[in-house]
C-alpha cells in the first residue's frame, strides 16, 4: 500500500476545523484491508473484583499506531494481556491477522505479535545483546541456536534505538529505561507484523522517549500494526493516527486523535482541567503546527513570583555568606 500523508481535516473541540497535523506520513488505514487486530465483544473479570473489560470491540489495521488512553485501572493492560492470550476472556473473540487467537500455537502467535511489557528483569547473567537475540526464537528450530546473522540483526536493532554501546553490558545492571529499550529491540528482532507496547516510554528520559516514539511512527510507515498504552495524551496527538479512550473497562471514544483527544474529553476522563492547543514549529520541520495538551492550573496551583500559596510559609531571604575571617 502507498504510505502517503493524510489531507484530512477535523474539529479541534471548539468547533474550528484545521488540517490533520498528527503523526506525519502515517496513512489512514483502508477499510478494505484485512484487520491485523480484530476484537469483538471482549469481556474479562478477576473473580470477585468484577469485570475489568466490558464488551470491548476494536479493529486495528496495518500502518496504524493506536494509542490506548485512560486513568489507572481503566483496563488498558488487561486488554493487552487478553490480546496476547495471557488472559482468557469470559466472552468475545480476538482475531490476529485473520486468525482466531484460540487457533494459534504459541510459535504462530509469536510470529504474529511482539510484546514490550512495562518492565521486566532477569536473574540470569544475560547481556543486552543476548536479550535482543531472543526475539529470533519463534523463527528457530527446536534445537537450533542463533547464528552470527541473528546476532548481527539484533545488534542492528540495538543501534537503531541508539543503545548499541550497551550490547555487552549485563541486562540486570542496566537502568530501567535502558532495559525498556532493549526489550523494544527484542520486539523488533522478532519481526512480527503486530507490536503491542505497554507504556513503552514510561521509564525513559526525554531524549530516549522522543527517539522511541519516532521509531514507532517509522515502524507504522513500514506497515506494522501498533497498539500502545500511554499516560501522555500528547503522544497520541503527535505520533499516532488512532486514539482509544478507556474508562472502567469500557471504550468510551475511538477514532482519529484530532477528534478523540480533546480538552473536554480529557478533562472528563482524568478529572482535571486540560487544554488542547496548537504549537507552531520553526520552518523546515515538515509541518507548521503540532497539537499538545497542557493541564490548567488551579487558582493556587502556581504562585506568582515572590508569593506563596495559602497555607505554605513564605521563605525568608536567602542567607548571606559569612564575612571572611581576618588573618592573624
Amino acid at each position: 500500500m502507498a504510505l502517503t500523508g493524510r489531507t484530512r481535516t477535523s474539529e479541534n473541540g471548539n468547533g474550528e476545523t484545521h488540517p490533520d497535523q498528527s503523526a506525519p506520513g502515517l496513512p489512514a488505514a483502508s477499510s478494505t484491508d484485512t484487520p491485523q487486530v480484530e476484537v469483538s465483544g471482549l469481556s474479562f473479570g478477576y473473580g470477585r473484583n468484577g469485570h475489568r473489560i466490558v464488551d470491548v470491540s476494536l479493529t486495528v489495521h496495518a500502518a496504524e499506531v493506536c494509542c490506548l488512553l485512560g486513568p489507572n485501572g481503566a483496563g488498558k493492560t488487561t486488554l493487552l494481556r487478553c490480546l496476547l492470550g495471557l488472559l482468557r476472556p469470559h466472552g468475545g473473540t480476538v482475531r490476529l491477522a485473520g486468525r482466531d487467537l484460540t487457533d494459534l500455537t504459541p510459535r504462530e502467535l509469536a510470529r504474529r505479535v511482539a510484546y514490550v511489557p512495562q518492565s521486566t528483569s532477569s536473574p540470569f547473567p544475560f547481556t543486552a545483546l543476548d536479550i535482543a537475540v531472543m526475539g529470533r526464537t519463534p523463527h528457530l528450530g527446536l534445537l537450533e541456536a542463533p547464528n552470527a546473522t541473528d546476532r548481527r540483526g539484533a545488534l542492528e536493532q540495538l543501534d537503531r534505538l541508539g543503545i548499541a554501546h550497551l550490547a555487552e553490558r549485563s541486562f540486570a545492571a542496566l537502568s530501567g529505561g535502558e532495559r525498556q529499550l532493549v526489550l523494544l529491540a527484542r520486539a523488533l528482532v522478532q519481526q512480527a507484523g503486530i507490536l503491542i507496547l505497554d507504556e513503552p516510554t514510561a521509564a525513559l528520559d526525554y531524549g530516549n522517549e522522543v527517539r522511541t516514539l519516532l521509531v514507532v511512527a517509522e515502524l507504522a510507515r513500514e506497515g506494522h500494526c501498533i497498539i500502545m498504552t500511554t499516560h501522555q495524551p500528547s503522544h497520541a496527538l503527535t505520533y499516532s493516527n488512532r486514539a482509544v479512550l478507556m474508562r472502567a473497562g469500557a471504550v468510551i471514544a475511538d477514532g482519529h486523535p484530532d477528534d478523540v483527544v480533546t480538552g473536554e474529553r480529557l478533562s472528563d476522563l482524568y478529572g482535571v482541567p486540560v487544554h488542547v492547543t496548537g504549537v507552531s514549529l520553526p520552518p523546515g520541520h515538515g509541518r507548521a503546527e503540532i497539537r499538545t495538551c497542557v493541564p490548567i492550573p488551579g487558582p493556587s496551583g502556581i504562585a506568582p513570583s515572590g508569593t506563596a500559596p495559602s497555607g505554605i510559609a513564605q521563605a525568608g531571604p536567602a542567607p548571606t555568606a559569612p564575612p571572611p575571617r581576618s588573618g592573624r
